[in-house]
């Protein structure tokens, strides 16, 4: 089994829930999983697999002041590596996160699995599409 890093950012505590649950489905399907919060991220070389959690920020973007930078760091290295993204919303409908697909893509880093959204509090069905999202990569 691989070893997977799941790297998040969370202002209200609804993507870290998210993270939580991303990284479990991970464990469950036997994979080695560090949980990381993306201030605490240097390089991710080691893994084989990257989940990336960052809500929506402003105006559907993604968090500028420590998930973007670090972002920006790591992005060279996910080309070749499994990636997925998810992350929580409280307006729209998730725009950020299409933005966010696309910036992968023209990066060439390719998606494993279809990203995973919630409205503010991930409900049951949104926690277990992260436990799913995890079982992806493991």
């Amino acid at each position: 089994m691989g070893k997977v890093a799941v790297i998040y950012w969370s202002g209200t505590g609804n993507t870290e829930t998210m993270a939580d649950a991303v990284a479990e489905g991970a464990k469950a399907a036997g994979a080695e999983v560090d949980l990381l919060f993306c201030a605490d991220v240097n390089s991710v070389d080691s893994y084989d697999a990257i989940a990336l959690g960052c809500p929506a920020m402003g105006s559907e973007e993604l968090e500028d002041g420590e998930f973007q930078p670090m972002l920006e760091t790591i992005e060279p290295v996910l080309t070749g590596k499994k990636v997925v993204l998810f992350g929580s919303y409280d307006w729209g409908t998730g725009e950020w996160l299409e933005n966010w697909e696309a910036r992968c893509a023209e990066k060439g880093i390719a998606l494993a699995a279809e990203s995973v959204k919630a409205n503010n509090a991930p409900d049951d069905a949104a926690l277990a599409s992260c436990r799913a999202l995890g079982a992806a990569i493991a």
